[in-house]
């Protein structure tokens, strides 16, 4: 089955925000890798877009999907609070671009029955879900109409929710894998350590195959052909790989980002939730440092950093600007996808 379901042992990660792009998961496919798209951020019509794009190229490949969290759509008064302070802490970071911050926004839930139903009217191949579990009904209408689903788990704990709503495979995400974490039960959601019940990639996926008989895809940490065999050799069906990707020429992560992972300056990555109030794994930069203890409130964090990012974007500082980042940043390499690929694959 795994085998069948993708094909490949190397599946490039749906990176939201910009970084994968059509003809990105078109260079992977070409390489002999599976890419996946990100829904994460965008309106309905322009992940339909992406869809027709991909599909013009021949590209197999997947579409990921955030999933909302009620609870951070109607935050409690203390959380009101807490996220009302913390965009007056905000105010010194807007005004050095001299940027407004916005109003709090706490109806975002990504266009999320949008999605799904534009999912079922035009099924893909591969979906797959994070920071939460879709519920069955949804699992069960996807496969229904021809798609495989997959779910994005951080523990044992979060497999078997997975496992009982019926989905065909598990990512497993370490704590070391750059960008959001996909925790999405109350205890996983504290912060994430990379030492915690599963030492390495390889343990936690021990730990998870050890919970659920699904096929599983690990995440984190992986960044070449070694990582790779020892994520085979622990029994998984493929390994996903994000910040390996993304200095490669047909990424879609910003000039500075790409940059900064090659940057001597920067010198640890930092859980933190300082960008977007869900805990994320970046180089530690002033931001970082500056805002330590960020409320946990996606994506109302989310859209109160927007300006400054893309103040900070433009200006071009590394600074201020979310550097999503694994722990094994420093051997991201530059070049073409196929080269990356060709020595994931040997």
């Amino acid at each position: 089955m795994p085998h069948d379901l993708f094909g490949t042992p190397v599946i490039a990660a749906p990176m939201a925000g910009g970084t994968s792009t059509p003809p990105f998961v078109a260079a992977v496919h070409r390489a002999g890798g599976l890419g996946f798209l990100a829904a994460g951020y965008k309106s309905v019509a322009a992940m339909q877009a992406e869809i027709r794009t991909i599909r013009e190229s021949g590209a197999r490949f997947g579409m990921n999907v955030f999933v909302p969290d009620p609870a951070q759509l109607a935050p409690s008064r203390a959380a009101l609070a807490g996220l009302e302070e913390y965009r007056q802490r905000l105010r010194a970071d807007a005004r050095r671009y001299g940027v407004e911050l916005p109003q709090l926004r706490l109806d975002d839930d990504d266009e999320w029955r949008g999605k799904v139903d534009a999912l079922l009217a035009d099924p893909v191949e591969l979906v797959s879900f994070a920071f939460g579990l879709p519920g069955a009904d949804v699992v069960r209408a996807l496969q229904r109409a021809g798609s495989a689903v997959l779910a994005t788990v951080t523990t044992a704990a979060e497999a078997r929710r997975a496992a009982e709503q019926g989905v065909d495979a598990l990512v497993v995400q370490h704590a070391s894998a750059g960008g959001h974490s996909a925790a999405f039960l109350a205890a996983e959601r504290q912060e994430p350590q990379p030492g915690g019940s599963g030492g390495t990639t390889a343990e936690l996926l021990a730990e998870v195959r050890s919970a659920v008989g699904l096929p599983l895809v690990a995440a984190g940490g992986v960044m070449d052909a070694a990582g790779l065999d020892a994520v085979l050799r622990a029994g998984a069906a493929a390994a996903q790989l994000g910040t390996a990707f993304l200095r490669t020429d047909e990424s879609g992560a910003r000039p500075l980002h790409k940059d900064a992972l090659a940057d001597p300056h920067f010198t640890r990555t930092s859980l933190t939730r300082a960008f977007t109030g869900r805990w994320a794994r970046a180089l530690e930069n002033e931001f970082v440092r500056d805002h330590p203890d960020a409320p946990e409130a996606y994506p109302a964090v989310h859209h109160l950093t927007a300006p400054i990012r893309a103040a900070a974007a433009a200006a071009g500082d590394a600074e201020r600007l979310n550097l999503w980042a694994g722990t094994g940043w420093q051997r991201a390499q530059s070049g073409p996808v196929a080269g990356i690929l060709a020595g994931l694959l040997g």
